[in-house]
């Protein structure tokens, strides 16, 4: 919603390169990293210590990201989900304080404090929304783009290995480069045995020049999950419901979709749009699941890149979805998204 326009304190580590510069700054306290790609006035501003959220894609002045924040401390501050949240290991929902994996149970603590849960007080989102683990490795810019790379080594939290017992190292970079922003996530399985794979993102997004009942909607799938009262997908998939686009005019959504419709390179591009602005969130392969999410009376939209479906955990196990992804031990998995806005 806001543009964060106030000034920042900016310290040494730096680099630049012709139109493209990264660099560390620190506002009200919390240390945030800066890309900027000067040539198209775009600026990504990424808070590692909250999530390692990117809170803000400001482009000519006006903010992709939606955010109810006026700067990264409010986040901190009190967390809430806006800019570009991480859910991991499991993203949405599980239908049990418990997930299978490998063929066996294993039980979440409440009691550690580090499970949220939705208003059904069903576990979501997993444990890493806003964590404060995340450390930045690589800051870098050239002659085609800027990027940081933060890594956060979940094995070397007890809290987090006592909820998720697989030992592995979480490494994701923002790239910005002509004006699209990337998101790449890597995962490196330390442990013995085979990892699932039920990570995503949450991003929320905003154009300006129209109002939200006017907003169009692209939807790049064939397959609508149908949900259970509590949001779980029951196992039945159904042809896509809406017709593309799809104005949001009187319309909410909150649905998971599968079957992707996919170009020659297995991307999948869902986008909003306004009267001129739109924003483009393209799929990599491996995201083989789109969440979208636009409540009435909100002037947001989220289209969520998912490597699985919600309590795809727990209905692996139960033979009512094939499709989980897992990392073999000592073995990585790695995906994008980009998002591209034009007419901002």
């Amino acid at each position: 919603m806001r543009v964060l326009t106030a000034a920042l304190l900016f310290v040494p580590i730096m680099t630049e390169a012709a139109n493209y510069s990264a660099a560390r700054a620190q506002r009200e306290g919390v240390e945030i990293v800066v890309l900027t790609d000067g040539a198209r006035d775009t600026r990504v501003s990424i808070a590692a210590s909250v999530g390692n959220i990117a809170y803000e894609m400001s482009v000519n002045g006006k903010n992709v990201f939606w955010t109810p924040f006026d700067s990264p401390a409010e986040l901190k501050a009190k967390p809430a989900l806006s800019g570009n949240p991480f859910l991991a290991p499991w993203a949405n929902r599980l239908d049990q304080d418990a997930f299978f994996a490998n063929g066996k149970r294993f039980a979440l603590n409440p009691a550690l404090g580090n499970v949220r849960r939705d208003g059904n007080k069903n576990p979501i989102h997993g444990l890493l929304a806003f964590s404060p683990y995340w450390k930045v490795v690589d800051l870098k810019s050239d002659e085609k783009a800027a990027s940081v790379t933060s890594r956060l080594e979940f094995f070397r939290y007890p809290e987090l290995m006592a909820q998720f017992p697989f030992a592995h190292t979480l490494e994701m970079t923002y790239r910005l480069t002509g004006g699209v922003l990337e998101v790449e996530t890597l995962i490196r399985n330390h442990a013995t045995e085979a990892m699932p794979v039920g990570v995503g993102y949450h991003p929320y997004f905003q154009v300006h020049d129209a109002p939200r009942d006017e907003w169009k909607v692209q939807l790049a799938a064939r397959e609508h999950l149908t949900l259970s009262k509590l949001l779980i997908p029951t196992g039945e998939r159904k042809a896509m419901p809406f017709s593309s686009p799809v104005s949001l005019n009187g319309t909410q959504l909150d649905d998971v979709f599968s079957g992707l419709v996919r170009n020659r390179d297995g991307k999948a591009e869902f986008s909003v749009t306004g009267k001129n602005q739109k924003v483009s969130v393209i799929y990599g392969p491996k995201y083989t699941v789109a969440v979208v999410y636009a409540p009435r009376g909100r002037n947001f939209i989220c289209f969520e890149p998912m490597s699985a479906i919600t309590n795809a955990f727990n209905l692996a196990h139960a033979g009512v979805y094939r499709d989980l992804q897992s990392i073999a031990p000592g073995e990585e998995w790695r995906e994008s998204f980009w998002i591209e806005p034009s007419g901002f």
